[in-house]
């Protein structure tokens, strides 16, 4: 961390003190630093038929004028799926989202609002009519351009069970929301709706809180029953700080414009995040408020996909899956103070499940975090990781057979560390070359467990410990 010398006084005695110099967060200006400034996309192809868009409200006292709500619809209906957080003290978003989606049973959703600055969560009965204020207030756009759908709410009283909006709040826990200003808001957001890359971008923007640059994705596909139509599948998530999944991760949101029905969605949905968004930490807390939602509206054409196991099923959860992993390790990137970005693969498991419980306990480890910070090679902290995992199966681990290596980013020879229980001979210089380098791969080899049959693998990505996350999080409602 930089310093640069200050000159204070106290008690008339002059003292040298150091001010520290944030490196890794966002600038006060909210400008995006030169190093993250390659994850920006700066043009992209979004599914047909939604629109998007990020305005100002000032939902924080001390937001000036930065974008801080965001609106994204459909022009038709969509099925619609979402995976929440787990956190027993939910936020009110959360519970009216989840609401809708049952009350609809995933059909005939229209559109997402989202506001950062206020988490909207621990709020009581009044939180719970904000939200459910906010959906109401798009949905009132619909009724207003004459939009008539098989759940049209005109001329009833809006609530959960006819709204067609989903609602998410980002920011900080316990405070309400000033819901006249996001109200007065609304109409005005939907009247800037438009199917540009830069409106996706300044919703993209909107959702922000700690992060220090919009995370934003989008590409195109292909599916063996339509070889001729192109689809399209669009994903942004926001979050760099209180990142640990329990069922889903901060706030992200999918669209596509493939013909999807909600029963298909689901599983999609569950599989992908399991490995994605299921499968990144920051610094093991799991938020109120995580919410990852997926939209599919049709309006591409084609066959619709009623079942993973068809070919056209197979070829979805491979680009699904992929998309969602890249859209995830954004996030990574981008994580409060963050100096490092680790992939850890955990090979040769007798089980999904067991593989990916080793992976999520290195990742959360403080001790392998800071030493990484500290591009301190380690090894030990990493297999100490590994012994204390909670709830594996008989036989996961067997000490004679486990190995790790740390693998290089540039293609060339893993590191041995430990191999089958024997510590290797350590480089140590090559060792700290590649652990002087921002991205880094740890393999843990199990050699198949117990019977020496297991084949399965799983990854988990995360990022150190540094000063600096300390920093942010010490002031960070100030």
């Amino acid at each position: 961390m930089a310093l640069e010398p200050k000159l204070v006084r106290a008690k008339g005695i002059a003292q040298w003190a150091p001010r520290f110099i944030r490196c890794y967060s966002a600038p006060v200006t909210g400008a995006i630093p030169d190093t993250k400034k390659k994850f920006v996309p700066t043009l992209g192809t979004y599914p047909r038929g939604f629109l998007a868009t990020g305005i100002y409200v000032g939902v924080k006292p001390t937001n000036k004028g930065t974008v801080d709500l965001a609106l994204l619809v459909s022009e038709k209906p969509c099925s619609a799926t979402a995976v929440f957080t787990k956190n027993k003290f939910q936020a009110a978003p959360v519970v009216v989202s989840r609401q809708v989606l049952e009350q609809r049973s995933g059909e005939g959703i229209r559109a997402i609002i989202i506001n950062s600055g206020c988490a909207n969560a621990v709020t009581g009965k009044g939180g719970l009519d904000d939200a459910l204020s906010m959906g109401r207030a798009v949905d009132a756009c619909f009724q207003s351009s004459s939009d008539s759908t098989p759940h049209s709410t005109k001329g009833q009283s809006l609530d959960v069970k006819t709204s067609s909006t989903l609602v998410m709040s980002t920011g900080v826990i316990g405070q309400r929301l000033p819901i006249s200003k996001i109200l007065s808001a609304v109409p005005i957001a939907h009247s800037a709706l438009s199917a540009t890359h830069d409106d996706w971008l300044l919703a993209a923007k909107a959702i922000c809180t700690t992060d220090t640059f919009p995370k934003l994705l989008s590409c195109t596909f292909t599916l063996p029953s339509s070889p001729d139509t192109t689809y399209s599948l669009a994903g942004m998530t926001k979050g760099a700080g209180m990142i640990h999944p329990n069922m889903a991760t901060l706030l992200g949101m999918l669209f596509t414009d493939a013909p999807i029905p909600a029963k298909t969605l689901q599983p999609l949905l569950t599989h992908a995040v399991d490995r994605s968004f299921n499968a990144i930490s920051v610094d093991g807390d799991t938020s109120t408020n995580d919410t990852l939602a997926f939209l599919a509206n049709g309006a591409a054409g084609g066959h619709p996909i009623t079942s993973l196991m068809s070919e056209d099923g197979k070829a979805l959860i491979k680009v699904v899956t992929a998309f969602t992993q890249q859209l995830s390790q954004l996030v990574i990137r981008d994580g409060e103070g963050a100096t490092k970005f680790v992939r850890v693969r955990v090979t040769d498991s007798s089980s999904f499940a067991d593989a990916q419980k080793i992976a999520s306990t290195i990742a959360r480890s403080p001790l392998v975090k800071t030493a990484l910070y500290g591009k301190d090679a380690n090894w030990g902290r990493i297999l100490c990781a590994v012994g204390y995992t909670d709830g594996l199966s008989p036989g996961a681990v067997v000490p004679e057979k486990t190995s790790v290596s740390f693998v290089p980013t540039d293609g060339s020879e893993a590191l041995k560390l430990l191999v089958r229980g024997e510590p290797e001979s350590v480089d140590e210089k090559r060792a700290a070359k590649i652990i002087d380098e921002e991205d880094l791969e740890i393999w843990v080899d199990l050699g198949g467990g117990e019977d020496g049959k297991g084949m399965e693998e799983a990854s988990y990505w995360f990022c150190d410990f540094s000063h600096e996350y300390v920093t942010i999080n010490g002031d960070y409602r100030t």
